[in-house]
């Protein structure tokens, strides 16, 4: 019997991570509308990452106005608020995987280029920048061995931590799963509901503090609703 079954046999322990998102530049930039559709067919995916993900761990002081940079662009530089509004809904979770995504946002572009031929010729002072993301991740030394730890982490749980656990674990891991509920897994089925109620949080159009407090909300209903020893 392996841990999947037994309750008792011994599973491994989550390590905690932290990290930061470096921005690099890539030298690629856009001034119109066609030039950001050509440049995108051919970006590194690390660089469509960093567009719609990078800004959940860059602090601000107030709520920004578009999740994604390519939003923001074209509603600010070519003044277009109906493919603004069109690129602004678009969520990167919603999507297998970056080439998904991609095609999807060109599509976007695609089509509004052809509502609007005037869109072609249209040139922004302020260029679009591609930049692209490097993720660095560190290790706190901290770990837990059992899911009922879960809640007092939660206390204590970085932003970044969050992000390198719940988010960008979702490229590393196969089926696009979190490092949360690939070790909740490990346990069995015990804890089968609470990994697929984590599951349903959609992680993109909330701070990572409020996402935080979602997790923590879940987490603390489930374990307060387990049986004693």
């Amino acid at each position: 019997m392996d841990a999947s079954t037994d309750p008792h046999a011994t599973c491994p322990p989550f390590e905690l991570k932290d990290c930061a998102l470096l921005a690099i530049a890539t030298g690629r930039r856009a001034y119109s509308l066609t030039e950001l559709r050509n440049t995108l067919a051919i970006i590194d995916t690390d660089s469509i990452y960093y567009h719609f993900w990078g800004g959940l761990l860059q602090p601000r002081f107030e709520e920004r106005e578009y999740n994604n940079d390519f939003a923001g662009w074209v509603r600010h530089q070519l003044r277009d608020p109906t493919l603004a509004e069109r690129l602004a809904v678009l969520d990167p979770s919603a999507w297998p995987d970056i080439e998904q995504l991609r095609i999807e946002t060109i599509d976007l572009i695609e089509q509004r280029i052809e509502e609007s031929e005037w869109l072609h010729w249209v040139r922004s002072i302020e260029p679009f920048e591609f930049i692209r993301s490097q993720i660095v991740v560190f290790d706190t030394h901290r770990t837990i061995d059992t899911p009922e730890a879960l809640p007092q982490l939660m206390q204590h749980l970085s932003p970044s931590s969050l992000f390198y656990h719940f988010i960008d674990a979702r490229r590393r891991l196969p089926g696009g799963r979190d490092d949360f509920r690939a070790w909740l897994d490990s346990f069995g089925e015990r804890h089968a509901l609470l990994a697929a109620r984590l599951g349903e949080l959609d992680p993109y159009f909330v701070p990572l503090t409020q996402l935080r407090d979602q997790l923590a909300t879940l987490i603390n209903e489930h374990f307060a609703g387990e049986p004693g020893p």
